[in-house]
């Protein structure tokens, strides 16, 4: 009888948030390699709870069982958490009932998620493996939606300390992710791995700007593309880009791209009904089988680093940039995990947050740069890629803490 893996997350493919695309590789690849796979997820978007999902189906193997109720939306932090517990309770009952698991697979979406791992660890003594996204209560603390004082922050950080202690291995995105989860409990006995996440290779194929449909349908051909593909969160704020976008509408070479989602998208749409820009452009989500063409179209991919999330979040949008061979632009503090890709591979280029000037004057140097050169730092990224960071050697890797 094969091993048997159960995955817990909120957002699932065919959802388009990152952490249900990375959720349904790792689910597929254990599939692959002989595991019976179970994802418990949410029936409804992330981002759009009108968008409804199969109640059960099979996807390259793996199951997926979509539970009702657990997605009412972002419009608030009642209903973000409403549906948080409620998906949170009902993925409980299905693993204390279902055929027990050999392990058990849990993210950080949602952020209690955890408490379900834990409950199943000491209930049915399923090994526990924690995929670590992001980390609670640490974002609301730093926006200052909530303070250290207050007793959801305890919960959490307490929970936080119990799904360490129930781990067998905990994989945290960066060295200041890890070293964050590390403080929390320096005495855990789990193991922890640092494993960046991969790019959408499956997804990803270069397409020449001159074949490139997608520059074609949004008059993008002849110009210098900045893009920002992804969710647009108010932790990462674009308002430098943005700003900067607005002095330059005098050079119509240069097109800013906004693709996505998100509270922060509001920013830019802002701007585009105050100021009518001839220069930035504001798109949904595009599908999977469609980002090759977005992302290939830009000449720029644009990678947002709130100063007060390192450690605490991890930007993973730029993977694709790097496999594409694109260069990307870091907007944020040198001391975060984008910043280190950069000191070590010089495939892009950085600036300060609330620097206006120095983004409209890279921009501008960019425009007139010899499209080799910019092509160039773009390659120097596909060879980081290939060098460690590809979807195969992060996954080997990623494997490895599953089976451990």
């Amino acid at each position: 009888m094969p091993k048997r893996l159960l995955l817990i997350s909120q957002v699932y493919v065919p959802d388009p948030a990152a952490v249900g695309q990375y959720m349904a590789d790792a689910a597929e690849e254990m599939a692959a390699r002989g595991w019976e796979v179970v994802v418990l997820t949410a029936d409804r978007g992330y981002d759009n709870p009108e968008e409804q999902f199969p109640k059960r189906e099979v996807r390259n193997g793996v199951q997926i069982r979509r539970l009702p109720f657990s997605s009412l939306g972002k419009g608030s932090i009642k209903q973000r958490l409403a549906g948080q517990l409620l998906f949170c309770f009902q993925a409980f009952l299905h693993g204390l009932f279902m055929r027990k698991p050999n392990a058990v697979l849990v993210t950080t979406s949602p952020p209690m998620g955890s408490g379900v791992a834990v409950a199943l660890r000491l209930l049915r003594r399923i090994k526990v493996k924690f995929w670590v996204m992001d980390i609670n209560p640490d974002q609301v603390v730093v926006q200052n939606i909530l303070p250290e004082s207050h007793p959801m922050v305890k919960v959490f950080d307490w929970l936080n300390r119990r799904a360490l202690a129930a781990s067998a291995d905990v994989i945290s995105l960066d060295r200041f992710m890890q070293a964050t989860m590390q403080r929390k409990w320096p005495d855990a006995s789990c193991v922890h791995h640092e494993i960046p996440p991969w790019p959408m290779e499956t997804y990803l194929e270069r397409v020449e700007h001159a074949e490139n449909p997608f520059r074609k349908a949004h008059g993008l051909e002849g110009k210098f593309v900045v893009m920002y593909s992804g969710n647009h969160s108010v932790v990462h704020p674009l308002g430098t880009v943005i700003q900067a976008a607005l002095r330059m509408q005098d050079c119509p070479q240069v097109v800013f791209v906004f693709i996505g989602g998100g509270l922060g998208k509001q920013d830019v749409e802002a701007a585009i009904a105050e100021h009518q820009p001839n220069n930035i452009l504001a798109l949904p989500y595009q599908p999977l089988d469609q980002i090759k063409y977005s992302l290939s179209a830009a000449d720029l991919h644009l990678v947002s680093m709130g100063e007060k999330m390192v450690g605490v979040v991890h930007p993973c949008k730029f993977y694709n940039a790097l496999s594409l061979a694109k260069p990307i632009l870091l907007l944020g503090p040198q001391e975060c995990h984008v910043g280190d890709v950069l000191k070590e591979h010089d495939c892009g280029w950085r600036v300060d947050h609330d620097d206006v000037d120095t983004a409209e004057t890279l921009f501008r140097q960019l425009a007139e740069m010899d499209p080799a050169a910019v092509e160039a730092k773009g390659r120097i990224g596909r060879q980081a890629v290939e060098s460690g960071l590809s979807k195969a050697a992060l996954m080997q890797r990623f494997v490895e803490a599953i089976e451990r």
